[in-house]
């Protein structure tokens, strides 16, 4: 599947919450969306994510 613009190699069907915790992202510091759909947070541990989904997230980063 297509992770901000890279191919990377995650079985099909898991959530994004199982992706994230294999990104090793904190779900909370980010947005999923998916196919150019933002995904709500509520929804991560239910989203299943396909071979075939073009996936965008998106760090908060803090600075000054």
């Amino acid at each position: 599947m297509l992770v901000n613009g890279k191919e990377i190699s995650l079985e099909s069907g898991i959530t994004i919450d199982h992706m994230l915790e294999v990104l090793s992202l904190d779900k909370d510091k980010v947005v999923v969306e998916i196919n150019m759909e933002i995904i709500q947070k509520s929804n991560y541990t239910t989203r299943a994510i396909n071979h075939d989904d073009k996936i965008e997230i998106v760090r908060f980063v803090g600075g000054g």
